[in-house]
């Protein structure tokens, strides 16, 4: 199962799989849905995708309903339900697969968002690549079948994650190292990396990212309902823009101290009561365009609700693409169109 041009990965061969005939015929269907829409033009992550065995990482997953989440499973009493399951595991759509006290805690991203992220990393071969969000373990294996085991780190907060993504990984053949870690420090043991992806949302870029990617190299990571990609020009410096595709992922949960980044005092809760009731004043053309949420969350640090919609329709409904960050040093913020630019933001520190 590893990919054409690369070394070979390392590992034991996956265990026999009763769904594999079906699977591969329904990952041959997602393949070409994700190649449709235009994902999946190299053919190295083609090859991924079509080889590595998604299903086997969602044994187990939950989607929406009324009241909640129902769950799906592979072991089902009822091949009916099986057979749902299989379906939903090749569906190009997230999958909810760590619930905790009704709050999601970890999933499976969206596929064709996965192979467009993917795909924006520019890995070449002997690349070492650091994920942070290891999820499933999915991407790591998709990953691994490019690069090989030994190039691929993923970490994670909490070994009820960590331990399934392992054996999710062994399953599927696949024995990167998983590690158990906040990934907001980053893995520096394994360090330096070429590449650094996040699945999972931040409010800001961690300053160990930064320190732990090569001169050159690229961090992605999810940024205000957008991904934001950006090249280390430096010691303690990284700028890029973000690229035109909305994106939500599960929010990065920290090993900070207790307290740290706790529950709101009653200051905080009445600030955010405060812009919720302004946003919810601004016209329905705003409120209706995913666009300007993605700028009002952006310039929370410097402009309020009706200050980014001023600057929204000023700068005629700016997509994506035209924004971007810097880092420097703990300095970081993001901007329209340049970052000496009039428009740009400080972006708030981890919380």
């Amino acid at each position: 199962m590893s990919g054409s041009g690369t070394e070979p990965r390392s590992g034991t061969e996956p265990r026999s799989d009763p769904y594999a005939v079906e699977a591969a015929a329904a990952r041959a269907g997602l393949v070409r849905l994700i190649t449709m829409g235009g994902g999946l033009s190299d053919p190295r992550w083609r090859a991924a995708f079509a080889e590595v065995p998604r299903h086997l990482f969602v044994p187990v997953y939950y989607v929406g309903v009324a009241g909640g989440y129902e769950r799906r499973t592979a072991d089902h009493p009822d091949p009916e339900r099986r057979a749902e399951w299989l379906r939903g595991a090749y569906a190009d759509s997230p999958l909810a697969t760590h619930v905790r006290h009704g709050e999601l805690v970890s999933s499976s991203s969206q596929p064709s968002l996965m192979a467009e992220m993917l795909d924006a990393l520019h890995v070449g071969d002997g690349d070492a690549v650091l994920e942070i969000g290891a999820g499933t373990g999915y991407n790591a294996a998709l990953l691994s079948h490019r690069l090989g085991d030994e190039r691929v780190t993923t970490v994670d907060l909490d070994e009820e994650i960590t331990g399934p993504a392992r054996e999710h990984l062994a399953a599927a053949g696949y024995r990167p190292p998983v590690v158990t870690g906040d990934g907001a420090l980053g893995c520096p043991e394994r360090a330096p990396f070429d590449r650094i992806m996040a699945t999972c949302q931040l409010p800001s870029v961690p300053a160990a990212w930064v320190a732990q990617g090569r001169t050159g190299g690229l961090i992605l990571t999810p940024l205000a309902t957008g991904l934001v990609l950006l090249r280390v020009t430096g010691e303690g410096r990284a700028e890029g823009r973000f690229l035109s595709t909305p994106a939500y992922f599960v929010r990065l949960r920290s090993a900070a101290p207790e307290g740290e980044h706790g529950g709101e005092d009653g200051a905080a809760s009445e600030e955010r009561a405060g812009t919720w009731a302004a946003t919810a004043a601004l016209p329905r053309e705003a409120l209706r365009d995913e666009r300007f949420h993605f700028l009002r969350t952006l310039s929370a640090g410097g402009l309020g609700p009706r200050g980014a919609y001023e600057l929204w329709r000023a700068e005629r409904r700016p997509h994506r693409s035209r924004f971007g960050v810097t880092v420097e040093g703990d300095r970081q913020w993001a901007w329209l169109d340049a970052p000496d630019g009039p428009h740009r933001w400080p972006l708030p520190g981890r919380d």
